[in-house]
């Protein structure tokens, strides 16, 4: 099974794709970039929005992440705003700075990561998985590895490590990594 990915990032479709392996889906990019209004109330309705567009422009399967940072003590500042979290703010080190100063004094740091797919095969058969991973926000940043807001954030049961130092751990047991096994176990038993 193939599907287009409803974005154009190269490093989104090779990451799908290893995540994916073990199934017999296979993650292409779309020919072009498509401007998509993402104005859904949840994480579930902009993946479904992505997807559905990506689907009527090529009359193709898709499939659609949307992901983001959900920080307990700020409930509606991050979540599906993630990527416009602070926008005079153009580099994501910046943004998680301007995060550790807001929850500098919150007792609650807890946060975690989340992630829907969106495999839209049809308009009557539409497919939705969910990750999750829990954790806190960190003091400072650490790590050179991943992108986002990796460096920031402290997977629980890593030794205060944060996504970004751990590189190896996030490909198995990420947000997206955890969706992405529930559609390949999906997948497995409804060929």
């Amino acid at each position: 099974m193939e599907f287009i990915l409803a974005s154009t990032n190269k490093h989104k479709v090779e990451e799908l794709n290893a995540l994916l392996d073990k199934s017999s889906v296979t993650i292409i990019s779309p020919e072009e970039k498509m401007e998509v209004v993402e104005d859904g109330d949840s994480f579930r309705a902009n993946a479904l929005i992505k997807a559905e567009a990506y689907y009527k422009k090529y009359n193709k399967p898709t499939i659609a992440d949307d992901s983001g940072l959900v920080v307990n003590a700020l409930p509606d500042m991050l979540g599906i705003y993630s990527a416009r979290f602070s926008p005079q703010l153009p580099e994501y080190s910046d943004k998680c700075l301007k995060l550790i100063e807001i929850l500098s004094d919150k007792a609650d740091k807890s946060a975690y990561f989340v992630c829907y797919l969106c495999f839209y095969k049809s308009p009557e058969e539409i497919y939705f998985f969910e990750g999750r991973v829990h954790g806190t926000i960190a003091d400072k940043l650490s790590g050179d590895g991943g992108f986002g807001y990796d460096p920031v954030f402290l997977p629980e049961g890593r030794s205060g490590r944060s996504l970004a130092e751990e590189s190896q751990w996030k490909m198995t047991n990420s947000h997206r990594a955890k969706a992405c096994l529930q559609a390949v176990n999906f997948f497995a038993n409804n060929k």
